[in-house]
């Protein structure tokens, strides 16, 4: 495989292109049984209503796992829209629109969103009266079955060359609520210190779904102790403030 045109470097892993294939490398540090997990749920999300990367085989070069998927064409909707700001409004509600039909389908196989938070959350650093409060908080809210993609931003949509959209990196998806999705998501642009653009997606998303933006909210400390775990120093501490608000009026 020819690895001389790399398209994106992540911690721990680099994407190349060869032609009309992708291949993500991952570093020695990476879990193999991570890696095989990601690919795993490639293969189940193939069969959802939405443009997404096809597995083609999952493989070792020079030592380090990769897993090799079909090159989807196009621009990450990211970077079309930092370039023409002046149509966030209607990025915005492309993004939003593609995120709400990704939480209509529904995929069996996939883990539980909250049986992955609870591992989480026992993975955390928190004293124990702080995880006692984070596993009752999740054991109160009700159980869903809608898709997640659990990393949905617009770094990881694709706007292809006929106007359509695929959906990439879903490594981290589970089946659950759809509002635990749209809290991390939330999460990812206060994140890259967009806060007002993370308050329009929320309104936006509330409102094109009926959704009462208190209930986005309570999940939302869930969300960033479960999210606290893999993150890098800077992005913890910032996970960590959201962990520590107790409730929303």
């Amino acid at each position: 495989m020819n690895l001389d045109n790399t398209i994106a470097k992540r911690k721990h892993k680099k994407i190349y292109r060869d032609g009309d294939k992708c291949i993500k490398m991952f570093d020695e540090s990476f879990s193999k049984v991570d890696i095989l997990n990601e690919a795993h749920n490639l293969a189940k999300v193939e069969s959802l209503n939405i443009r997404t990367p096809e597995l083609l085989e999952v493989t070792m070069i020079d030592g380090r796992w990769a897993i090799v998927t079909d090159f989807i064409e196009g621009q990450t909707l990211q970077s079309i829209a930092k370039n023409d700001m002046g149509k966030l409004d209607e990025y915005m509600d492309q993004f939003v629109d593609l995120q709400i039909r990704v939480h209509n389908e529904r995929c069996p196989m996939l883990t539980n969103l909250s049986d992955k938070m609870n591992r989480k959350i026992s993975q955390t650093d928190f004293d124990a009266t702080t995880r006692y409060d984070l596993h009752t908080r999740l054991a109160g809210m009700e159980r869903h079955d809608q898709v997640c993609h659990g990393d949905f931003n617009p770094s990881n949509v694709i706007v292809m060359p006929d106007g359509d959209f695929a959906v990439i990196d879903w490594s981290h998806v589970t089946q659950g609520d759809a509002a635990a999705d749209v809290a991390r998501t939330y999460l990812l642009f206060s994140l890259r210190g967009t806060e007002e653009i993370a308050e329009k997606y929320l309104d936006t998303f509330c409102e094109k779904t009926d959704t009462a933006k208190q209930y986005v909210q309570k999940w939302m400390p869930i969300v960033a102790a479960s999210q606290s775990v893999k993150a890098i120093e800077d992005e913890r501490e910032f996970l960590k403030s959201w962990v520590n608000v107790v409730d929303y009026v």
